[in-house]
């Protein structure tokens, strides 16, 4: 068998958006699973429309979500140029070679393609099975254009073939794209490739995918604090499977079990709810060091001084989360209280604190008298104390909680007392007038 080549072919238009980089996970997925080349090639026939702002953002999309290619821009090939606007000789050259057989024809500057009626033209689709249509429900293809430049249906055409391109996987909205490119491939004497089309991506009210959705965007989700694994894994499951109910994997377990075969046809859904979920699964299973990297830009854009703290203590921080936070940046915002006191004094008020005063503040002078700082120590004082005088342990755990925090959802209390540390406890429970401690 041929090695497999496969190709991501994005227009320069717009920035890789959730539907592009579904199709080329797709591509790349099916050249690793199969030892193959992922080719990049970037369509900017539309000249102005084109620019190379929206070219890097394409790059920079692929390679955050580590879908880098073997062939392309930047990485060279035997098969370049790999840019359509640096290929337009080898376009009017076929172009040329149909005009000289008959068949096509010349109208001033453009270069068109002669459809003959009545004939069927055919293709089996590893996703959508056998797909013909009759020559005679399509016009006329424009080769190259007045300007000079080639049409979409015949550059692509060119390109698959001059760079050796096995299988053609894409979205369904080219499938009525193929018998127009068909008729190219045999007019021109050229072998065709396998085709995949790719289901379509449908927002949960089951409409086309757009922005209201969420954002379409790939490096927005960047920025919102998704992990690149995470929306690899989300994307992965948008009509592809690995089977036994499996929704969490790493990419190496999806390059061993992708098969463009098991695709599914069906119309996938872009469920933002599902994303945050494989979200938070694969921030939970990340190595300790590389979660904290990962969360540091985040803290750093609330202004958080994390640089005031070891990287033990904020190791520690992560951990004691315990899963909680869908994102990088709601773990950042959930774990402001362990890095500064500031936006505990902004979330809650003085009136609280002394109302709070007359139970807080007898078991906290005796809290502070402990020898033992530790979780379980902290837990059997706080029982021990609230059977004694009768008052039940949620009275002094969730102001407890507010006024060293400033919210009603932490990790455990006496957890987050012990990472705190004693003399942070102190600190503030003497800033909210629990304590009257000199330090």
């Amino acid at each position: 068998m041929n090695e497999v080549r496969v190709r991501f072919a994005p227009s320069p238009t717009g920035n890789l958006h959730i539907g592009g980089a579904h199709t080329a996970l797709f591509n790349w997925l099916w050249a690793r699973h199969m030892g193959g080349k992922f080719v990049l090639r970037i369509e900017d026939s539309d000249r102005e429309r084109s620019t190379l702002e929206y070219e890097e953002s394409i790059y920079s999309g692929l390679e955050w979500l580590g879908l880098l290619w073997d062939e392309g821009p930047r990485a060279g090939g035997p098969y370049g140029p790999y840019r359509q606007s640096e290929r337009l000789e080898i376009y009017r050259e076929y172009a040329g070679k149909l005009v000289d057989k008959g068949l096509a024809y010349r109208e001033g500057e453009a270069i068109i393609f002669r459809v003959v009626p009545g004939e069927i033209v055919s293709f089996d689709d590893i996703v959508y099975g056998h797909i013909e249509v009759k020559s005679e429900t399509l016009k006329d293809i424009v080769m190259i254009k007045s300007d000079g430049m080639p049409t979409y249906n015949y550059a692509v055409v060119i390109d698959d073939y001059t760079m050796s391109i096995t299988h053609v996987i894409r979205g369904e909205d080219h499938i009525a794209n193929t018998p127009k490119q068909i008729l190219l491939y045999k007019a021109l004497g050229f072998e065709l490739p396998q085709f995949a089309h790719l289901p379509m991506i449908l927002g949960k009210d089951k409409k086309k995918l757009s922005k209201r959705h969420g954002a379409t965007n790939v490096l927005e989700y960047k920025d919102m604090g998704f992990l690149p694994e995470a929306l690899f894994n989300f994307l992965a499951l948008l009509g592809w499977s690995p089977g036994d109910d499996r929704e969490i994997f790493t990419i190496e377990e999806a390059v061993e079990l992708f098969d463009i075969k098991d695709v599914n046809k069906r119309a996938a859904v872009f469920d933002m709810d599902k994303l945050r979920h494989i979200n938070q699964e694969h921030i939970k299973r990340m190595n300790p060091d590389k979660r904290l990297e990962a969360v540091k830009p985040f803290w750093e854009d609330l202004g958080l001084p994390y640089h005031n703290h070891s990287s033990d203590y904020l190791a520690k921080v992560l951990d004691i989360m315990e899963g909680r936070g869908q994102t990088l940046k709601e773990l950042a915002e959930y774990t402001d209280y362990f890095l500064t006191f500031e936006p505990v004094k902004e979330r809650v008020d003085r009136e609280y604190a002394a109302t709070s005063k007359e139970v807080l503040g007898p078991f906290c002078e005796d809290m502070i008298k402990l020898s033992q700082w530790e979780t379980k120590a902290l837990e059997d004082f706080a029982r021990e104390w609230s059977n004694k005088r009768e008052v039940p342990l949620k009275k002094i755990a969730m102001p407890l909680r507010i006024l060293l925090t400033g919210t009603k959802v932490s990790p455990g209390i006496f957890e987050v007392i012990e990472l705190l540390g004693k003399d942070e406890t102190i600190k503030r429970l003497s800033h909210w007038g629990i304590l009257n401690v000199s330090k």
